[in-house]
């Protein structure tokens, strides 16, 4: 796997109950700053209920390290244990208060998996796709207002301006002004 140096970002902790969370504001942290705020809310669902499988069943101790790594296309987020057992997706029963983890994982990444690592532990992993980076406007298509025109052609030009921002967005986005200068 192809792994750009800035791209990766590697925690060591005990998987702890007050730790976890402190884990979750870290991996928010970091997507932001690697502007993939899109995917704090499954990356963090995410090491949340891996780390919390670590916490409930990993022997002979609760170390562990979690790891981000921007792949080509994708967000890979791991952790390691020193647990051999690999983990198991089980049938939770209706009201269960636990057992949903790995599938919640399931559901919301692209892919996941279990492997051992070394001779005693494993990792568990699963990948995110990586937001595509937002289209730059292409502001020749625009009109423009010159210093000859009209105050009357202004405001008809950046009404057009602003409808066609609207048109291609979909998403919000913040305030732009329509006017060069």
């Amino acid at each position: 796997m192809i792994t750009h140096p800035s791209r990766h970002c590697t925690v060591e902790l005990q998987a702890l109950p007050s730790r976890i969370g402190q884990v979750r504001r870290i991996v928010s942290a970091q997507l932001r700053y690697w502007h993939m705020d899109t995917l704090i809310d499954r990356a963090s669902l995410g090491v949340t209920e891996l780390l919390s499988n670590v916490h409930r069943h990993a022997q002979p101790d609760k170390t562990c390290t979690v790891e981000l790594e921007v792949l080509l296309d994708q967000l890979k987020v791991s952790v390691h244990d020193h647990d051999p057992r690999l983990p198991v997706v089980g049938d939770a029963a209706p009201l269960a208060t636990c057992g949903r983890g790995l599938a919640m994982v399931a559901a919301m990444s692209e892919s996941w998996g279990a492997l051992p690592d070394g001779e005693s532990g494993k990792v568990v992993w699963f990948t995110l796709p990586a937001p595509s980076a937002a289209p730059v406007a292409d502001w020749d298509h625009y009109p423009r207002i010159t210093s000859g025109e009209h105050a009357v052609h202004r405001f008809a030009e950046v009404t057009l301006v602003e409808h066609a921002l609207e048109d291609r967005c979909s998403e919000s986005a913040p305030a732009r002004s329509a006017v060069v200068g």
